[in-house]
């Protein structure tokens, strides 16, 4: 294959197997609602309590995860991160795997979610950074996509084999061991973030050239005008990810418990959602890194709106239920995590970008962790005032998203000077 083909294929090689991060955080995130939830439930002995903390605990990790990736990422590139952290992922998962008690679950949550949430703001940091311009934010949104494809994945396999007990969430954990090891063979052929290497050299070396890059010092994460930046995407995806937190770990239980539906039927039911919800992300790439996509933002955040709203007002049951699986299916293609991560990579500068994004996504899963602990009780308890909750978070994060983050400057309007990308970058060694 030519050089200049070569050229042309790499960012969406690059794209794929970064953005692999993202099926693999899904996918995660569903199987241990599913398995945990549902498969293991009964046989291990679990009780609600100990269903909300497994999944509280997994989140709240996560969020650690991002933490200190995200800073790894900036000060010592993104591919050595991503590539331990999906070491660290695989071996939570075979733990998940072979658990027969608590503790080796326990275990399982902590080594997953600690390295999805390492591995998650370094891969979206090098799908921007090796995107050509015109193009970063459809890549960055094609993570999105393959997020979305961990949930299709995970709810196929479900379907056959939810009502399997046991046996059927041993099965769905191994898919997520065979995927990671495989992801990470295939990424050892990705090179470093040309962006990223050329604006740590230049930082590092401590001389008048570094003025060219206005942003690289962690402590100017947390002043403005960066500040503003960090607190509005934090604050958006924080708030809407509640509503998306709750369906994607306790959706089985929701269904479960209070429509007595069965484990395989809510899989099966989630499915139908899930092509329209491609086909918008479809679309929502087209429009991406055009100013349509502020139409289109507006219409998928009124539609998650509606998908809480019908719970709140008529209570849950299997019509409500179903109909926040696939209203909000549809609204998320144009809104929530999708433009999240767009704005995250264009409004932070390059060496405090993943950084930023772990600062952001763990105070997302902070959040969403605690909240876990007592989704199950208050579900029981009184499940339309947690709907109302969810609803109500939903709107605020619709408020900041439309009135706030707007008015925010890009990193291209941070940074002085934009930093100069060699054409060609050698490849990191293996």
């Amino acid at each position: 294959m030519s050089e200049p083909m070569q050229g042309a294929n790499r960012p969406w090689k690059t794209a794929i197997l970064a953005g692999m991060a993202s099926y693999l955080d899904a996918a995660a995130l569903v199987t241990s609602g599913i398995a945990i939830g549902g498969s293991y439930a009964g046989a291990l002995g679990l009780s609600a309590g100990t269903i909300g903390a497994l999944l509280g605990v997994q989140t709240l990790m996560f969020a650690a995860g991002a933490l200190v990736g995200g800073r790894l990422g900036d000060r010592f590139g993104r591919r050595m991160v991503f590539s331990l952290s999906l070491v660290l992922y695989a071996v939570g998962v075979a733990l998940l795997l072979i658990a027969a008690a608590p503790v080796l679950l326990y275990a399982g949550v902590v080594a997953v979610g600690f390295a999805i949430g390492a591995d998650l703001p370094v891969s979206l940091a090098l799908i921007n950074e090796e995107a050509p311009p015109g193009k970063k934010g459809k890549l960055v949104v094609f993570s999105n996509m393959l997020w979305l494809a961990g949930i299709v994945a995970v709810v196929v396999l479900s379907s056959i084999v939810g009502s399997w007990g046991v046996l059927g969430g041993r099965i769905m954990f191994a898919h997520l061991l065979a995927v990671s090891v495989i992801v990470l063979l295939l990424r050892m052929t990705l090179r470093e973030s040309a962006e990223w290497a050329t604006a740590r050299r230049v930082a590092d070396e401590g001389s008048v050239a570094a003025e060219r890059i206005h942003f690289s010092r962690v402590g100017q994460l947390f002043r403005p005008p960066v500040l503003f930046a960090v607190v509005a995407t934090g604050l958006y995806y924080a708030t809407w990810n509640l509503g998306a937190s709750t369906l994607g770990s306790f959706g089985t239980y929701l269904w479960t418990t209070l429509t007595g539906g069965g484990v395989a039927q809510f899989s099966q039911l989630t499915l139908l959602g899930l092509p329209v919800g491609f086909v918008a992300g479809l679309i929502f790439m087209r429009a991406i890194d055009r100013p349509s996509r502020h139409g289109w933002f507006v219409a998928g955040s009124v539609l998650i709106l509606v998908a809480w709203a019908l719970p709140a007002l008529f209570g849950p049951s299997r019509f409500t239920l179903v109909a926040v699986l696939l209203v909000s299916g549809l609204g998320n293609a144009f809104a929530g995590e999708s433009i999240y991560k767009v704005w995250s990579q264009e409004l932070v500068p390059t060496l405090l970008r993943s950084t930023s994004s772990g600062v952001t996504m763990a105070f997302t899963r902070v959040i969403a962790g605690l909240a876990a602990f007592g989704t199950p009780a208050l579900a029981a308890a009184n499940p339309r005032l947690l709907f109302w909750l969810l609803f109500g978070f939903t709107l605020l994060a619709t408020v900041i998203g439309l009135f706030w983050v707007p008015r925010l400057p890009k990193a291209t309007d941070l940074e002085r000077v934009p930093v100069d990308v060699p054409h060609d970058t050698p490849k990191a060694a293996a």
